[in-house]
């Protein structure tokens, strides 16, 4: 994380860097835009006054409901039905019947004001999923802030600081971080670029912008308590960078990277339905990660071959009720029709003890160490038997291949395939067709596993490294501990050496074996992960293009010696280096200085 004191300057020049969630270079004028009211007001209500503020209280949420639907069919007109989806979060944390009771008996019983009640309830449900170790979920917290920020003005009949919708003059807009209703309805002919303080890869904030094609740096800490409206910038959605008053020399390099970078994204279109085939012939399946079928579209566009982690929980999240056998089926099939014949991986349910439907929500002292993933699923086998139906269903209508999350032990595989074949079984008698030889695999995200990989193997078809959890397991690391969060590598020695370990004895049983967490899309350490022999890499469709440049250019002898010699380095950092050496040496394009 950067601190002002690493902010450069240079004649009057600032440099903020962040994270690129966004590609491309725009010049514009800065606009500052904030979060919520100015000041909130607390009091103590009269027990005559309860009444009618339980009164205000539930009108502002039905104003609140009437912007966002009026919001929601304004997103589907411009933009489509998928990216309208985004606000039934919203409107669900509208009707979550555990914050409106918590928000009522803050009024009824302790006698606080609507606006104070709501205030402290809001926030800490945004709080909690802000520390969640999931960056989709993580990112929701936006969607609990931005409808406090609605409700909260509702009550106190205010208009809203941040509407982007009437803009005058084109800008580049600065802010602590931007909700899913103020960029779905922005001028996009005025907005040229986004910047915040907050946010990561998967935030609302970076996923529209992708989709809008316009570019945005996130993660800039505290950019907004440096930059001014008016102030001229320059936006750099590909280092991740934004310039405060660029002096015309940076102007001047930044025409040049701009011109180089267009031509650069063509050559990148041009390789959509080429193979990623290394240098040297070897095949690297290069797959994408999916939430929903709707993706699809963006998997094809960004020339993957086929899916490598559909994660099935969201079709659980997005809904206050879970999908029954019939909808998770009718989401599988649409995913591996429109797909076929390439692969589609669909995880079994990861949901864990900080992401569940609120019915079975609970406090767990750790819950990254507690009731979660296939847990869940082994405790609650009439569940997880439907979506293991809608899963082989599915298979009859493309390349699906099924996948559990989180196993730790050899009973944990046992268990979860001799439900998976009672299934077949039950499917098989009803007469209704699957395919038989549908492939099974399981993630490996728990050292346990990577060590006992040698007895998982026999009963699976593939392994999946989920990159993130391993490394958090393997390193005793919380990447969301800002104190401890740099530790969180990829590249450390224990996690490759688990990686080396696995793939040995995928290798030895016929098992192939493949990476689907963020680091699969990460140009610097996809060297390391090609010499350790994983064959296919699966990341957000909008980095699969430039991993696929990569890939091509790549030299499996050469990848193999360099990673044998990262492990030897015996530090994260060391491993990094040589991996980013061999990565920049070889596609140099990829790292624009």
């Amino acid at each position: 994380m950067p601190t002002s004191a690493q902010f450069s300057s240079h004649a009057g020049e600032r440099a903020y860097p962040g994270i690129a969630a966004a590609g491309g270079v725009v010049h514009a004028r800065v606009l500052v835009i904030g979060h919520g009211p100015a000041e909130l007001p607390e009091r103590e209500l009269d027990a005559s006054e309860v009444p009618g503020e339980l009164d205000r209280f539930q009108r502002a949420l039905m104003e609140t409901r009437e912007e966002l639907h009026a919001v929601q069919r304004q997103v589907s007109s411009a933009m489509g039905a998928k990216e309208a989806e985004i606000f039934e979060t919203q409107l669900l944390v509208l009707d979550d019947p555990t914050l409106l009771d918590e928000v009522n008996r803050g009024i009824a019983e302790r006698r606080r004001n609507a606006e104070a009640a709501f205030h402290e309830v809001a926030g800490k449900y945004a709080d909690a999923l802000a520390a969640v170790d999931d960056d989709y979920l993580r990112e929701r917290a936006a969607d609990v802030r931005d409808v406090a920020h609605r409700v909260l003005n509702n009550l106190m009949g205010v208009a809203s600081a941040s509407d982007l919708s009437r803009l005058t003059e084109p800008v580049i807009v600065v802010a602590p971080d931007l909700s899913p209703s103020t960029t779905a309805v922005l001028d996009r002919t005025k907005v040229l670029g986004f910047a915040t303080d907050g946010g990561g890869q998967t935030s609302h904030t970076a996923i529209m912008a992708r989709k809008l094609r316009i570019p945005a740096v996130v993660g800039l800490w505290q950019a907004t308590r440096h930059v001014r409206s008016g102030e001229y910038a320059l936006l750099d959605g590909h280092s991740g960078t934004l310039i405060l008053n660029p002096t015309d020399a940076t102007l001047f390099q930044y025409g040049q990277i701009r011109e180089r970078r267009a031509a650069f994204e063509q050559r990148l279109r041009d390789l959509r339905e080429q193979p990623a085939v290394t240098f040297d012939g070897s095949k690297i399946i290069l797959a994408a990660n999916i939430d929903d079928p709707a993706d699809a579209a963006a998997v094809k566009e960004a020339g993957a071959e086929g899916v490598g982690l559909f994660r099935t929980e969201f079709l659980f999240l997005k809904s206050s009720e879970a999908p029954d056998e019939e909808a998770q089926f009718a989401a599988y099939r649409e995913a591996a029709a429109a797909l076929a014949p390439a692969g589609v991986v669909i995880r079994t349910l990861d949901l864990g003890g900080d992401k569940l439907p609120a019915e079975d929500a609970h406090r767990e002292e750790n819950p990254f160490l507690g009731w979660r993933a296939i847990r869940i699923s082994l405790d609650r086998p009439a569940q997880f038997k439907q979506q293991l139906r809608a899963i082989l269903r599915a298979s009859a209508h493309g390349n699906v291949k099924l996948m559990y999350p989180m196993i730790s032990s050899l009973d944990e595989l046992l268990a979860a395939n001799a439900l998976l074949d009672e299934c077949r079984q039950e499917l098989r008698s009803a007469g209704v067709p699957f395919d038989e030889q549908m492939e099974v695999g399981m993630m490996i995200e728990v050292p346990s596993a990577a060590l006992i990989a040698p007895l998982l193997a026999p009963h699976v078809k593939f392994f999946s490294f989920g990159t993130n959890d391993l490394t958090q397991y393997t390193i005793a690391v919380d990447r969301m501990n800002e104190r401890v969060a740099h530790l969180h590598q990829v590249s450390h020695p224990g996690v490759l050496r688990l990686m080396q370990m696995t793939i040995e004895a995928a290798r030895e049983h016929g098992c192939w074996v493949g990476v689907c967490g963020e680091a699969a899309g990460d140009p610097a350490v996809i060297p390391l992960f090609v010499g350790l022999g994983v064959q296919e890499l699966s990341a957000t469709p909008a980095v699969v293009p430039a991993a696929k440049f990569l890939v091509r250019r790549l030299k499996v002898d050469e990848a193999r010696a360099m990673t044998a010699e990262a492990i030897r380095t015996g530090t994260a950092k060391g491993a990094y280096e040589r991996s980013l050496a061999l990565a920049r040496q070889v596609a140099p394009e990829l790292f624009p200085t």
